[in-house]
C-alpha cells in the first residue's frame, strides 16, 4: 500500500517542477548556451589556429601570448556554458518539453559534442570499438560525463596558458592587421559584454545559474580588453605590457585550477539522473571581478545554504569584525614606525637624512632613525665594481650565459673584419704623401670604477651626481677625443698602446675629480684598437709587406752576421794550432838538447862503461817488446835452463862434458 502513495508523491513532485519558472524556460535557454557555446567555440579555435601560425612563423612572443590568454580564456567560458548546458538540459528533459531547433552547423556541432557521452539510443560506434568503448562507457556513466567535460576544457586551457607563458619579449609595430585583429577582439568583447548584461539581469528563480555565468563571462571580457590595451603599451615600448599579460595568463591558470578541483570533487559525487545536477564552474575567483569587490558575502550566503552556518550569529566573527578597524590601524601605525629601522647591506652603505638635511654616512648593519618621511636612507654602493663602454654595451642581462665547453660567445669575437656593437670609430692623426690629414679607427675602450671607500666620495656621489654611467661615459668620450688628436694610427697600434690605457685613466680620474662626482677610475681596458672593417684587408696587406721586408733585411743580416763569425772562428783556430805545433817542436829541441848535454858530460866522467850501459840499455828496450829463443850448447839435461842478466856475478860456463839429456816423453819442446 505504500508504493502507490510514493508514486503519487513522485508525480505530485513532478508536476511541481513543471510548474516552476526555470524548468519552463529551460528549452529557450539551452538553445542560448548552444547558440554561445558556438560562436565561443569557433572564435577560440581561430585564436588557437593563428598562435599556430605565429608559433610556425616565430613572429613576436607578445602576440603568441595574446593569443593564447585569450584562447584559453574563451575555453574556460566554454565550460561554464557546457556545465550550465548540462543542468539546463536535464530540467528540459524532466519537463518533457522539446528542443528547439538550431541551424544546420550547430545541429552537427552538439551530435558531435553530445553523442559520444549519450547513453541512450542506439549505438552507432560501438560495432567499431567494440569492448573497450563499452568499458569506458561504463566508466563516464559512473563517473559521469559532465565533470570529464570540465575536466578536460580546463586542463586544456592551463596548457595552453603554460605553453606560451614567459616575461621575455620585443617591442611591436602595429600595422593594418594588427589593428584588424585588436577590432575583432575588441568586437567579440563587446558581445560578451552584452551577453554578461543580459545574463547579469535575469532572476534567478527563472535561471539560477545566469548569475555564476555572468561572472564567468567577465573573465573572457577582461582578458580580451586588457590583452588590447598590453599591445598598444608593447608599441608604444613600455615593458609593462610583459608583466601585464604575464599577470593575465596566472589569473587565467588559477580559474583553470579551480575548475579542475571542482571537477575532481564532482566525480566523487553519486550520479543520480533523479536528482537536479548542480553547475560545476561556480568560480569563486571569477566572482571577485565586481565592484565594490566582496568576496566574503558570496562564502557567506553559500555557508549559509549549504551548511546552516550563519556568521553573523557567531560573537567571535562579531568581535573580530568590531576590533578589525582598531586593530588594522595599529598594524599601520606599527609598521609606519618600524619604518624607521634600516638595514644597510654588507656590500652596502647609505646617506641618512633627517628632515631633509644630510647627517652622516651609515655603514653595514641596522639602524634606527626617524620614520618615513621625517627620515631618509639613500642607499649607496661599499666597493661594488663595474664596467662601462664607451659606446653601446653588449652585455644583455637576459642573455643566456656561454657554455664553457661550447664556442665563445660574439662578444668575444676580436677580429677586424667586422664591425662589433661594443666599438666606437674615432678619428685620429695621420698622414697621407707628406701632407697631414686624419684617418679613422674602431676602438673598444672599457672603463671599470667605483664609488670611493671614503664618506667624502659616497656623499658626492650621492649629492652630486645624477646618473653616475652618462657622467663616466661622455667625460671618456671627451677625453678620447683630445688624447686621440696628437696621437698617430702607428703610434696607437704599436707601441704607444701600452701608455695610451693610463694616460686616459689619469686624464679622466682628473675630469672625474673637479666635477667632485666621488668616482674612483681604477683601470681603462682597451680591448681592441684597429681600423674600420673595409679597410682591415689593406691594412692587413701593409702591415705584410713591412714586417716581410723587416724579416728579410733581418734574415740577411743574419747571414752576413753567421758567415763572418764562421771565418773568425776558423782563423783563430788555424792559429792556435801553428802557436801550438811551433811550442810543441821548441818543447822537443830543448829536450833533445839537454838530453845530448846529460849523456856527453856522463861519457867524460864514465867513458867506455857509459857506452856499455848505453848498448845494454838499448839492448833492453829491444828486447823487452820482443820473443827471443836462447839456444846454447851447454845446457845440460840435469841442469835447467837459466838466464842470468845480472851484471854483478861472473858468468861461468857450464859442464861440457856432460851430455844433453833427452827430453822426457810428456815433455814438450819447442822448435
Amino acid at each position: 500500500m505504500a508504493t502507490p502513495k510514493m508514486n503519487c508523491d513522485e508525480t505530485q513532485r513532478h508536476f511541481d517542477l513543471k510548474d516552476r519558472a526555470d524548468f519552463q524556460l529551460a528549452a529557450a535557454q539551452a538553445h542560448d548556451l548552444a547558440s554561445q557555446g558556438f560562436s565561443i567555440s569557433i572564435f577560440a579555435a581561430l585564436l588557437l589556429l593563428a598562435a599556430l601560425v605565429a608559433n610556425t612563423l616565430s613572429l613576436n612572443t607578445i602576440w603568441i601570448a595574446f593569443l593564447c590568454n585569450n584562447a584559453a580564456a574563451l575555453i574556460l567560458f566554454g565550460a561554464g556554458l557546457r556545465s550550465a548546458y548540462d543542468v539546463v538540459r536535464w530540467r528540459q528533459e524532466k519537463a518533457g518539453l522539446p528542443s528547439i531547433p538550431f541551424g544546420a552547423p550547430m545541429r552537427w556541432l552538439v551530435a558531435f559534442l553530445s553523442s559520444p557521452w549519450s547513453t541512450k539510443g542506439p549505438d552507432r560506434i560501438g560495432p567499431w570499438t567494440g569492448s573497450p568503448l563499452s568499458v569506458g562507457q561504463a566508466l563516464f556513466s559512473h563517473i559521469g560525463a559532465r565533470p570529464l567535460w570540465v575536466f578536460g576544457l580546463s586542463l586544456l586551457a592551463c596548457l595552453i596558458v603554460s605553453s606560451d607563458w614567459s616575461l621575455r619579449t620585443d617591442d611591436i609595430t602595429i600595422g593594418t592587421l594588427a589593428f584588424l585583429i585588436i577590432a575583432a577582439c575588441l568586437v567579440f568583447a563587446f558581445f560578451l559584454l552584452v551577453t554578461e548584461r543580459r545574463l547579469a539581469a535575469v532572476d534567478t528563480s527563472e535561471w539560477p545559474e545566469a548569475k555564476a555565468i555572468s561572472q564567468l563571462a567577465r573573465v573572457p571580457i577582461l582578458v580580451l580588453v586588457t590583452s588590447c590595451f598590453c599591445l598598444y603599451l608593447s608599441a608604444r615600448g613600455s615593458s609593462l605590457s610583459v608583466e601585464l599579460l604575464a599577470a593575465l595568463g596566472g589569473f587565467i591558470a588559477l580559474i583553470g585550477l579551480e575548475f579542475l578541483l571542482r571537477a575532481i570533487v564532482s566525480m566523487f559525487r553519486p550520479q543520480n539522473e533523479n536528482h537536479e545536477p548542480s553547475l560545476i564552474t561556480n568560480s569563486y575567483v571569477a566572482s571577485l571581478l565586481q565592484w565594490p569587490p566582496q568576496p566574503w558575502i558570496g562564502i557567506q550566503a553559500e555557508l549559509r545554504t549549504r551548511h546552516g552556518i550563519d556568521l553573523r550569529q557567531i560573537w567571535a566573527v562579531s568581535f573580530i569584525r568590531r576590533a578589525a578597524p582598531a586593530i588594522i590601524l595599529g598594524t599601520i601605525f606599527l609598521d609606519w614606525m618600524l619604518s624607521g629601522v634600516r638595514e644597510i647591506p654588507i656590500t652596502g652603505r647609505g646617506v641618512y637624512e633627517r628632515f631633509g638635511k644630510a647627517e652622516g654616512v651609515l655603514h653595514s648593519g641596522l639602524h634606527v632613525g626617524l620614520p618615513w618621511p621625517f627620515g631618509r636612507v639613500i642607499l649607496l654602493e661599499n666597493g661594488s665594481v663595474h664596467e662601462l663602454a664607451t659606446s653601446v654595451s653588449t652585455r644583455d642581462g637576459n642573455a643566456p650565459l656561454a657554455d664553457a665547453e661550447g664556442p665563445a660567445p660574439e662578444s668575444a669575437n676580436r677580429l677586424w673584419d667586422a664591425s662589433h656593437i661594443s666599438e666606437k670609430s674615432q678619428i685620429i692623426a695621420g698622414g697621407t704623401g707628406g701632407g697631414q690629414g686624419f684617418q679613422i679607427v674602431n676602438m673598444d675602450v672599457r672603463f671599470v670604477y667605483r664609488i670611493g671607500l671614503s664618506d667624502q666620495a659616497a656623499m658626492k656621489a650621492a649629492y652630486r651626481v645624477a646618473d653616475l654611467p652618462a657622467l663616466i661615459e661622455s667625460t671618456a668620450n671627451r677625453v678620447l677625443v683630445h688624447d686621440f688628436a696628437r696621437r698617430t694610427l702607428n703610434d696607437v697600434l704599436s707601441e704607444g698602446r701600452l701608455s695610451l690605457a693610463n694616460d686616459i685613466a689619469s686624464a679622466v680620474q682628473k675630469n672625474m675629480d673637479e666635477l667632485n662626482s666621488g668616482v674612483e677610475i681604477l683601470a681603462v681596458v682597451v680591448e681592441a684598437i684597429h681600423p674600420p672593417a673595409g679597410a682591415a684587408n689593406a691594412f692587413h696587406g701593409v702591415q705584410a709587406a713591412q714586417i716581410s721586408a723587416e724579416a728579410l733585411v733581418a734574415r740577411q743580416r743574419g747571414t752576413a752576421a753567421e758567415q763572418i763569425n764562421d771565418a773568425q772562428l776558423n782563423a783563430s783556430l788555424q792559429r792556435d794550432n801553428a802557436a801550438a805545433t811551433a811550442r810543441e817542436g821548441i818543447a822537443a829541441s830543448e829536450v833533445a838538447k839537454l838530453r845530448f848535454q846529460a849523456e856527453q858530460s856522463a861519457f867524460h866522467e864514465a867513458g867506455q862503461a857509459f857506452l856499455t850501459e848505453e848498448y845494454f840499455n838499448q839492448l833492453t828496450m829491444g828486447l823487452s817488446h820482443s820473443k827471443a829463443l836462447v839456444l846454447d850448447h851447454r845446457i845440460g839435461g840435469s841442469i835447467a835452463p837459466t838466464l842470468d842478466l845480472r851484471s854483478m856475478t861472473v858468468p861461468v860456463d857450464p859442464d861440457t862434458s856432460a851430455e844433453p839429456s833427452t827430453p822426457h816423453q810428456s815433455e814438450e819442446t819447442g822448435p
